[in-house]
């Protein structure tokens, strides 16, 4: 039987974050340099914000956001499309036993900042916030 060194809940390995950051760093030179052969998605200028890796490093998710966050299915589309051509131009740049299979997501990061924002500016949050300055 294989032992379990992690506990259930427990947060990536230095390994799947060192690795989840090249392939970032990867994925996102290979967008910029445009060295994909579709137009569509040449002519979008997408983010990659985060890439986390599975345990095995088999499966990598890229969380991912065209400029301005407009035309995100259509970039979704384009990066799906191009998984493959995507998946063996990042390998190139990787020293892994196994090419990890390329997933993409929206980056939801930036949405979740604006309503942080929005809410910490509300009168009535404003209010609690300095009455709990003041009691300090």
């Amino acid at each position: 039987m294989a032992r379990n060194r992690h506990h259930e809940g427990a947060g990536p390995s230095q390994r799947q974050l060192r690795v989840g950051e090249l392939i970032r760093r990867t994925l996102s030179d290979v967008l910029n340099r445009g060295d994909i052969h579709d137009p569509d998605l040449n002519a979008m200028s997408i983010t990659v914000g985060e890439v986390r890796t599975s345990p095995d490093l088999r499966v990598a998710t890229a969380f991912v956001l065209p400029l301005g966050g407009k035309d995100r299915e259509a970039a979704l589309d384009a990066l799906r499309r191009n998984r493959h051509e995507l998946r063996r131009a990042v390998s190139k740049g990787l020293t892994l036993k196994f090419s990890p299979e390329i997933r993409f997501q929206i980056d939801e990061t930036f949405d979740r900042m604006d309503d942080t924002r929005r809410l910490l500016s509300e009168e009535t949050v404003r209010r609690d916030i300095d009455a709990g300055d003041e009691s300090a």
